[in-house]
């Protein structure tokens, strides 16, 4: 299953860390708010990670997994700086590949799961 989100990244342009504390607590973790805002180019970074966590629902979605909040998905990357996903309070059982994109004006998001490929630890 697969889900895309796009998304203009004015959307997150002029929002300060802190005042703006109480509605990017709405969507973000504490981790993915200071890894945007500890990039110059911060709202692409935002709008990107907004963008994983629909994709995430999205094909969660797809495979009858709904009811997720986007707070319950987090968007990191590895050592290897690869995109990944990490569920909070959630039992998912599936591995999930995302695929981040940002460019001037645009932010966009894939994300796929296999229904019968559980994660692998």
């Amino acid at each position: 299953m697969i889900g895309i989100d796009i998304e203009d990244i004015h959307r997150f342009e002029g929002k300060d860390k802190d005042s703006d504390k109480e509605f990017l607590a709405k969507i973000f973790t504490q981790a993915e708010v200071d890894y945007s805002f500890s990039n110059k180019n911060y709202a692409s970074h935002l709008t990107a990670r907004f963008c994983a966590k629909e994709a995430v629902i999205k094909a969660l979605c797809g495979i009858g997994i709904t009811g997720i909040f986007m707070k319950q998905v987090e968007i990191y990357h590895d050592e290897n700086s690869c995109p990944q996903v990490k569920f909070i309070g959630l039992d998912i059982a599936h591995k999930i590949y995302i695929s981040l994109s940002h460019e001037k004006d645009k932010a966009i998001a894939v994300a796929m799961i296999e229904k019968d490929s559980p994660k692998k630890d």
